[in-house]
């Protein structure tokens, strides 16, 4: 049987019987395991009706959030009745987060947070997620690990798409081997009820074998490309974020190619970032700048899964890979 199988089992502890006859469930354990099998099995979601299916895995776009630090906590709506983002709903998030809107000009990862609702429901429907640590600045992160923290560097935290968090009664370790089980993002446990969840390419550790303090992301060496969505239209206007950035000063080609295999090898379309300048080598001189990569869809771009390939045509180190791949997408003709 596999993780999502032994769900139920994992969250209860045990499995809970009367005596009537013959040993059968209670009622409760019954309803919360018909609940995550539904969760498990529907493709799509049954909540996809109410608007565009933009991300792999969503929640029911209901979430409520406190910050065990500063002691706000809200209950948001992600998404707006036609199934748009929720702006307003976004800005709390932000707000509890830690996170500067206004000057950052972009939320919180909606990808980390429809993550953080789809896997809250799978094993904690309607509890309170209790977000220990969101938004970090440069600045903050750089002092916790100065002073010992099991921080990295390049954390995903300061890019606004990771968070440490904990769900009451929730065992930390079995809800990190339930996401990691998903191989959908970035996830690690240090011990206790809490863990680290980000939306970056999939991985995961434990205290062991975190390599936080090795400088394994030094020299732009783990520099990850990834998407606003997952799902597109051909023709779709797409942003690419760049995270896990040790050093900016770097340049990107202006072409980015669409490639339908995990190494990159085989292009089958490829779409031009729409920019200023003129030269064909788009210099990415600060964190702004390596957030907002604007290009299209190939109009041509037929069904199925890809990734992006952009190539890095200034490397300011030679440890710096020559070009890496965004996270998988799915182009559409009938949706999102």
């Amino acid at each position: 049987m596999g993780i999502d199988g032994m769900l139920p089992e994992i969250l209860s502890g045990k499995l809970k019987a009367m005596e009537n006859g013959g040993a059968m469930f209670d009622l409760r354990f019954s309803r919360l395991f018909l609940f995550c099998l539904m969760l498990f099995f529907l493709s799509p979601p049954v909540w996809a009706e109410k608007g565009p299916d933009r991300f792999f895995l969503m929640g029911d776009g209901s979430i409520h959030i406190k910050n065990v630090r500063s002691g706000q906590d809200a209950s948001i709506t992600l998404l707006t009745p036609d199934g748009d983002l929720n702006e307003e709903g976004f800005n709390k998030v932000d707000e509890l987060f830690g996170f500067p809107t206004w000057e950052k000009e972009e939320h919180i990862s909606p990808r980390l947070i429809f993550m953080l609702d789809y896997f809250s429901d799978l094993v904690a429907p309607g509890k309170v997620i209790q977000l220990e640590s969101g938004y970090r600045s440069p600045e903050y992160n750089s002092s916790l690990r100065n002073s010992g923290g099991n921080v990295a560097k390049t954390s995903q935290h300061i890019d606004g798409m990771a968070l440490d968090f904990s769900i009451e009664g929730v065992n930390g370790k079995e809800l990190w081997e339930i996401i990691r089980s998903r191989n959908c993002c970035g996830v690690g446990h240090y011990g206790g009820s809490s863990i680290h969840l980000d939306s970056a390419r999939p991985r995961f550790w434990e205290a062991a074998t975190s390599k936080v303090k090795t400088g394994e992301s030094d020299y732009n060496r783990r520099i990850y490309v990834s998407s606003d969505y997952d799902r597109y239209r051909p023709g779709d206007a797409v942003r690419l974020s760049f995270s896990s950035v040790s050093v900016f000063g770097f340049g990107i080609g202006r072409t980015v190619s669409f490639v339908n295999d995990s190494e990159g090898s085989h292009t089958v379309a490829a779409a031009q970032i729409r920019n200023q300048e003129d030269d064909d080598c788009i210099l990415i001189k600060d964190r702004k700048a390596s957030r907002f990569i604007h290009l299209s869809v190939p109009p041509a771009l037929r069904e199925g899964k890809y990734r992006m390939k952009v190539d890095f045509c200034r490397r300011p180190f030679e440890q710096m890979p020559e070009w890496t791949l965004s996270n998988e997408i799915e182009i559409s003709k009938s949706g999102p």
